[in-house]
């Protein structure tokens, strides 16, 4: 395999199965709401997630040209305490992998990452699914309390 290549069009339908397939059975996962086809967007799909820090949550999974990306709304730009607020962020990022915080628009956090569709398997999405979890559920309330600080006082 080349790996700088762009995948063949059976090398994308096969990830693209994959992806339907593992998405299908979520159904059995007690931490998933729902899952969705975008009706605007082809080859994008979005996972609710239940959480505990968070409620819910959305992942979106988005099939490239070589990639298959995945992100998810974090919380806003905070209000105060910026710089403690993205120290907190940027320390986390180290501990993750196949994904980290980045800031997307208004400043909002997100969660982010890509996985080349080649290597793309089940036990690559569960992984990647848990990861996103646990982030949000590690990061999210250390996070809301640096950076809107004053509304829990």
């Amino acid at each position: 395999m080349d790996e700088f290549a762009p995948p063949t069009d059976e090398q994308r339908a096969i990830a693209r199965d994959t992806l339907a397939g593992w998405l299908a059975e979520l159904d059995d996962n007690p931490v998933v709401a729902a899952v969705v086809a975008d009706e605007d967007v082809t080859d994008r799909w979005f996972v609710r997630v239940h959480g505990d820090s968070k409620d819910v949550y959305s992942v979106w999974f988005t099939l490239g040209q070589r990639t298959v990306a995945y992100e998810t709304y974090v919380m806003p730009s905070p209000e105060e305490n910026h710089a403690a607020f993205y120290e907190h962020l940027l320390r986390r990022n180290d501990k993750l992998r196949e994904l980290s915080f980045t800031i997307g628009e208004e400043h909002a956090v997100f969660l982010k990452g890509r996985l080349d569709l080649r290597t793309l398997d089940h036990e690559s999405l569960d992984r990647i699914l848990g990861s996103i979890w646990a982030a949000v559920e590690l990061c999210f309330q250390p996070a809301l309390r640096i950076g809107f600080a004053s509304r829990f006082s």
